[in-house]
């Protein structure tokens, strides 16, 4: 291990897979998505799935449409004969966390996390409403849009940000993504188009699209065999804020600061960010949260979430991203942020760290 293990074993992302993000993606199901995934990063690691200690999954049945609609993907896994198994109805972070915890008891030593999400058939600005308090503010039906807009303007008046700084992180992350094959949208050259709800363009929000995820976990010397240069978890924990909107500063992020100095963010530096955030204004709440001020740390080199935003995957994808370059040696320490719910509600860091040269 690069540094000494706070936890009580020394767990790594081994093997990390996506598919290619698309606007749509009517012919093929859940499982049909899910299954070339997961046969993609457990062939990295030479682990069939029988020899997996641990499955868990991540997803949302109100994007589905059905209840207990994880049930059917299982079917991509391989659940007969019978695999220890659960599902977060969360971004697929979630699932690495759980998978993560189960691998510190010691009842498994290897992890399948994978998650998936399939939010073209609907209305993702209206299904995202079910994240609401149910009695003060879902009523109102402010959309994911426009509680956006809300926490762009409030930096926009509070002189941290303006309309065109938004506009460049934009542009950033899309001319990016040009490197990545599984974008959804490339290019800084991306049109900010018309307002969705002031001040947020077309340009300043994610994409929808439908996408999947997966990674493999191993623990100790178990993931020194099945990867050559590990992604090891030095730090991962997960903040909540009030829920209630009114009761919190929509320009500052304390859970994802709390949990960034338990996950211990700020004990080394770090030279690339995979940060979760779908709108581009939330990108400087993070920024401020992380303590990323200067160009001296890649930020969303793959693009983040303004290029490709599987609505329940995007997440475990910034893991997957950070986790990805320290297997290739472009990264030493990185960290990996995660979100859930509206305006930075919920927020997982996680540090990453490859073995030293």
């Amino acid at each position: 291990m690069p540094t000494t293990s706070r936890y009580a074993r020394d767990v790594a992302v081994v093997a990390f897979a996506q598919s290619d993000h698309r606007r749509r993606s009517d012919e093929l199901s859940e499982v049909e998505m899910v299954m070339p995934v997961l046969h993609q990063v457990l062939d990295q690691t030479g682990l069939k799935a029988g020899e997996i200690g641990f499955t868990c999954s991540g997803s949302s049945d109100y994007l589905a449409g059905r209840a207990f609609s994880f049930t059917m993907t299982l079917d991509g896994v391989g659940a007969w004969p019978p695999i220890s198994e659960s599902h977060v109805e969360m971004d697929g972070a979630w699932a690495l966390y759980e998978a993560w915890v189960k691998i510190q008891t010691g009842e498994a030593d290897t992890a399948l996390v994978y998650s998936y999400g399939k939010s073209s058939p609907g209305s993702v600005r209206d299904v995202l409403t079910r994240q609401l308090d149910p009695y003060y503010l879902a009523p109102l039906w402010p959309d994911s849009v426009a509680l956006a807009a809300l926490q762009a303007q409030a930096l926009i008046d509070a002189g941290e940000t303006d309309e065109a700084a938004l506009a460049a992180i934009a542009a950033r992350s899309r001319t990016a993504a040009e490197a990545n094959p599984h974008a959804q949208l490339r290019g800084g050259a991306v049109e900010q188009g018309d307002y969705q709800v002031r001040p947020l363009r077309t340009g300043d929000c994610p994409p929808i699209g439908d996408g999947v995820a997966a990674v493999v976990l191993a623990a100790g010397d178990t993931a020194r065999r099945l990867c050559a240069r590990p992604a090891w978890i030095t730090g991962i924990d997960h903040r909540i804020e009030a829920h209630g909107l009114g009761l919190r500063d929509l320009t500052d992020s304390p859970s994802t600061r709390i949990a960034a100095e338990h996950a211990g963010v700020f004990d080394a530096p770090v030279d690339t960010a995979e940060l979760h955030a779908p709108f581009s204004s939330q990108e400087v709440v993070l920024r401020k949260a992380l303590r990323l001020d200067g160009d001296d740390v890649a930020v969303n080199p793959s693009g983040g979430a303004l290029a490709a935003n599987p609505v329940m995957a995007a997440g475990l994808i910034r893991i997957g991203e950070a986790a990805a370059r320290i297997h290739r040696g472009e990264s030493d320490r990185a960290v990996a942020h995660a979100t859930s719910g509206p305006c930075l509600q919920q927020n997982l860091v996680a540090v990453l760290e490859g073995e030293p040269a």
